[in-house]
């Protein structure tokens, strides 16, 4: 937090760095109302609790959620960008692709929020960031659709592709396992009036929420944590390029990872051409050099902290590569000391932390009403009973959870309205066809749209500021 008020930056850079975390707490904000509402609407529809404490229950989890998440799923959606645009010395391209990602999504989760439609923040802003970089192949000097992370980006679609499967299907048969051994009725009839389910029911619901809550803000609160990085990284790089937070030991081992990296391509060939590998090992060479001569990042020259990180981006991106055609034990060396290697550069401060938290929490209090009536009313044809509630938000928490424990960005909202829709049809309820096709719209246009309003968006500001 220092380094944003240490006088190094001019009126016009200042300006310019609240405008952006403006913009990205933004996105939070719009990502709180939009997805947390799926979180809540089961505990509202059941009558467990009143919406406005369901409201605050779910900010407060948000809020955790993002402390005790970590930011592995941060990382997953970082690693979908250009390299070259991460490393990119001064903020013209890397602000106009940051300004492109978080304004196509805040625009796409309005407009789908207005309408009431459940669509999915995560499908928006990979969809966005895949944008940017087909956009980004488009300049000249570059070759069409390279740059962009597609191993990573099929491993994140897969995700998102099956979670809602997995949501609808595993609702089902929650709920109709239940059914058989669980006998009470009150279950399985929609609430009464105004009357709260029996003590037993409204405390299983209330837990489900809260879990979903939690684990909604322990995987997309992330996606916030690592824009908010992005942002800070290229228009104060002094202070945020490295973790000047790490000690001696710390940097120790990133060089014993260097050594690493060193002597596993000296003892093994590849096929790589001899230009790669001479800018990997003056890469090499440069870090090692700063890293054996310092004791702290903090005693690193400011003017070296960007080339530092830039170093560091590129021989993970380069020795990656490699690692395919390397034996089963050096390839497990080479990426054991990537690892040490990122703990330079994958970091968050703590205000950073609490930020997002804040405004992703603030966020779900505001605007929920929409999407739940569609999640409530909307997907099936009767009343959303108890079992029902539970059965869909037992399996968001669990597959949300899972999935931020392993890093893969999952949608919070398809996964819980696909639960609903599954209870409804083991139910025998029945959906309701309009919603479910406005729903499917939504969810097949998201990554094209986003696509290509943020590869748009990003050619037009990368006209204006580089």
């Amino acid at each position: 937090m220092d380094a944003l008020f240490d006088g190094s930056l001019g009126t016009g850079s200042l300006l310019l760095l609240v405008l952006s975390l403006v913009i990205a707490f933004g996105f939070e904000f719009v990502n709180g109302f939009h997805d947390t509402a799926n979180a809540v609407a089961t505990v509202i529809y059941t009558r467990s609790l009143r919406p406005w404490t369901a409201v605050i229950l779910s900010g407060i989890c948000n809020f955790l959620g993002v402390f005790i998440g970590g930011i592995a799923v941060a990382l997953s959606i970082i690693n979908l960008l250009p390299v070259e645009l991460l490393v990119a010395d001064g903020t013209g391209a890397g602000l106009a692709m940051l300004l492109a990602l978080l304004l196509a999504a805040i625009a796409w989760n309005l407009g789908t929020w207005y309408f009431g439609l459940p669509s999915s923040s995560s499908h928006t802003l990979i969809g966005a960031i895949v944008g940017v970089g087909l956009a980004n192949s488009m300049l000249p000097g570059h070759e069409f659709g390279v740059g962009v992370n597609w191993a990573k980006a099929g491993d994140v679609g897969l995700a998102l592709l099956i979670s809602p499967l997995v949501g609808f299907t595993l609702a089902a048969l929650l709920l109709l396992a239940a059914r058989r051994l669980i006998r009470d009725p009150q279950l399985y009839r929609p609430p009464v009036g105004t009357r709260p389910p029996p003590l037993w029911i409204r405390t299983a619901l209330i837990g489900t929420c809260t879990g979903v809550s939690f684990a909604h803000g322990s995987n997309d609160g992330q996606k916030g944590v690592g824009l908010v990085m992005l942002i800070l990284m290229g228009i104060v790089p002094a202070g945020f390029a490295l973790n000047l937070e790490l000690g001696q030991p710390e940097l120790q081992r990133a060089v014993r990872a260097v050594d690493a990296i060193e002597q596993t391509l000296a003892a093994t060939p590849t096929v790589a051409d001899e230009q790669t590998m001479a800018m990997l090992h003056t890469e090499l060479g440069e870090l090692d050099a700063v890293l054996a001569g310092v004791s702290s990042l903090r005693d690193v020259p400011t003017s070296e902290r960007w080339r530092i990180r830039r170093d560091v981006l590129l021989i993970d991106s380069t020795v990656k590569e490699l690692e395919a055609e390397l034996d089963r034990p050096a390839a497990s060396a080479m990426t054991q000391a990537r690892g040490e290697l990122r703990r330079l550069t994958d970091y968050a401060p703590s205000w950073v932390l609490s930020c997002v938290a804040l405004a992703l929490g603030i966020g779900t209090m505001v605007g929920w009403r929409r999407i739940v009536v569609t999640v409530g009313e909307k997907i099936g044809k009767d009343h959303l009973t108890y079992a029902q509630g539970a059965a869909a938000e037992l399996v968001a928490m669990s597959t949300i959870g899972i999935s931020a424990g392993l890093g893969l960005p999952v949608s919070t909202t398809h996964v819980l309205s696909s639960g609903v829709a599954g209870t409804m049809v083991a139910q025998g309820s029945g959906l309701q066809r309009q919603t479910i096709t406005r729903i499917a719209s939504a969810w097949l246009l998201t990554l094209p749209v986003t696509m290509v309003l943020a590869g748009a968006m990003f050619l037009a500001f990368r006209a204006l500021l580089v």
